[in-house]
């Protein structure tokens, strides 16, 4: 008989385990979910970050901005100068 009720017991108590396993299983799966879609909005927004940052950073943009905000010309070839190493 008390062979009977501790076998019963450990029975209950490894239900019990499993039951907590899959809750935790569960819980963690719906996590990992959320964190999954995280990533994949991350990466959209990286990917347009990387279109904006080539956009504002082409040639003709930066040459317009400097010529506009800072009134920088290109000089004439009298006025450039080679320097050989």
């Amino acid at each position: 008989m008390k062979l009977v009720m501790v076998l019963a017991l450990i029975v209950l108590a490894s239900s019990l385990g499993v039951v907590y396993t899959k809750h935790q299983s569960r819980k963690l799966f719906v996590e990992l979910d959320i964190l999954k879609k995280e990533r994949d909005e991350m990466n959209v927004e990286w990917g347009r970050l990387q279109l904006e940052q080539s956009t504002l950073a082409t040639h003709g943009r930066i040459e317009r901005a400097a010529k506009k905000r800072l009134g920088m010309v290109t000089p004439e070839y009298e006025q450039t100068l080679i320097v050989k190493p």
